[in-house]
């Protein structure tokens, strides 16, 4: 059984090339946030908001944050996705700029705090 939940787009009135968007995806076995767009100053409170929101009712299931449609990671959003490791988030995502910013903030969560994940907080 696959049923979509809630869908958060945020526009920036400056320009439209500013999207972002998060969607939530139930299966039986797992609760996915798909991030898309860009993860920058004005949205990253939204994604912990979502996340929070998301680990509700979870019933069993796997929440795991997908930014495999992220197009650009601010400063603000590596900041904001190293809390969320901190916090206990999962993450799954493709393409090796992405990947490689997740196992660089991994490895920092895991070996000091930074203010400034590996891999478990990242999901094959």
């Amino acid at each position: 059984m696959l049923r979509f939940g809630t869908q958060v787009a945020l526009y920036s009135s400056v320009a439209n090339t500013d999207m972002f968007k998060i969607s939530t995806i139930d299966t039986r076995y797992k609760r996915r946030l798909v991030v898309e767009g860009k993860l920058m100053a004005p949205w990253v409170n939204e994604l912990h908001t979502s996340w929070k929101n998301a680990a509700q009712n979870l019933d069993g299931r796997k929440l795991v944050i997908d930014l495999s449609s992220l197009t650009v990671i601010s400063r603000e959003g590596e900041d904001a996705i190293f809390r969320l490791m901190k916090d206990g988030a999962k993450f799954s995502c493709c393409g090796v700029f992405t990947r490689h910013v997740l196992k660089c903030l991994a490895r920092n969560c895991h070996s000091k705090p930074r203010d400034d994940a590996e891999p478990d907080s990242l999901q094959e």
